[in-house]
């Protein structure tokens, strides 16, 4: 069983790492059945908790979504350590965990569906047992506790865990939620199906030809672009190779910080 202030220090830790970005979409629940498995094969790993301070709070993370709840992912959701986050590109991508090897804790028949969504960073003043759980090569998730008590007791603290990547099923399209000023055109993709995970971005006004975007952040893509008074048609492939083409998304008249929804990839 872990220290309480062991427990409070990974909390603290992922917490600090997190940014709130505006969105606009209502709360998700766990998912009640696993989607058709993106893998078979079960990976060990560990897992801990956090609870936030206070509910209301609106918990972003390393991926950009903003309030979770809002954004559609609800509680349903995990901060990855480095072996695991890549870079950011892993954002948005589901995972099915369940607990093993401590009959004490773990619920038995159990198991979770979660939205990559966060960062646990590494701490290397410390020891993997010791508050340094995220450093490499440690393959770790750091949960909310309404997740981690789907599995195991809370009192387990860090326990040990299995894992497989699976496919996402998300309710209505694809988001894209528009940012920037001017010609600086920031786009926050969410609610992404199938693999979860973006890998490539193109843009397209009715003045111009397919335009790629670059990563800024997470889920954050970007472009200088004049894209202003004309509507905007998206191109995104996720990390199995799959292009999906959503035109005129966003009518003419669109506004900086609105989302509008495009098509979905297959679960």
């Amino acid at each position: 069983m872990s220290n309480p202030s062991s427990i409070t220090a990974t909390a603290a830790l992922l917490l600090s790492l997190i940014s709130t970005v505006t969105s606009h979409y209502s709360s998700s629940t766990f998912s009640s059945s696993p989607p058709a498995p993106q893998s078979t094969v079960w990976h060990s790993a560990r897992a801990t908790y956090y609870a936030a301070s206070d509910p209301r709070d609106a918990v972003g993370g390393a991926c950009g979504y903003g309030d979770l709840v809002k954004a559609g992912y609800g509680m349903a959701t995990v901060g990855l350590s480095e072996a695991l986050f890549q870079r950011g590109q892993i954002c948005g991508a589901c995972f099915e965990l369940r607990c093993v090897d401590d009959l004490r804790w773990c619920i038995p028949g159990t198991s979770i569906i979660v939205t990559a969504t966060n960062f646990c960073a590494p701490n290397y003043g410390f020891t993997a047992e010791g508050g340094g759980r995220c450093n490499p090569p440690n393959k770790h998730f750091v949960l909310p506790i309404e997740a981690f008590e789907k599995i195991a007791i809370w009192k387990a603290g860090n326990m040990p865990v299995q894992y497989r990547r699976i496919k996402c099923r998300k309710e209505g399209g694809v988001r894209f939620t528009i940012g920037g000023s001017g010609i600086f055109v920031s786009v926050l993709i969410s609610n992404v199906g199938g693999a979860g995970d973006i890998v490539a971005v193109k843009i397209k006004g009715s003045r111009t030809g397919w335009l790629p975007m670059g990563r800024n952040w997470g889920q954050n893509w970007h472009i200088n672009s004049d894209l202003r008074n004309q509507p905007l048609s998206f191109e995104v492939t996720n990390g199995d190779g799959l292009t999906l083409t959503s035109y005129n998304v966003a009518p003419k008249n669109w506004n900086f910080g609105q989302t509008f929804e495009g098509k979905q990839f297959e679960a």
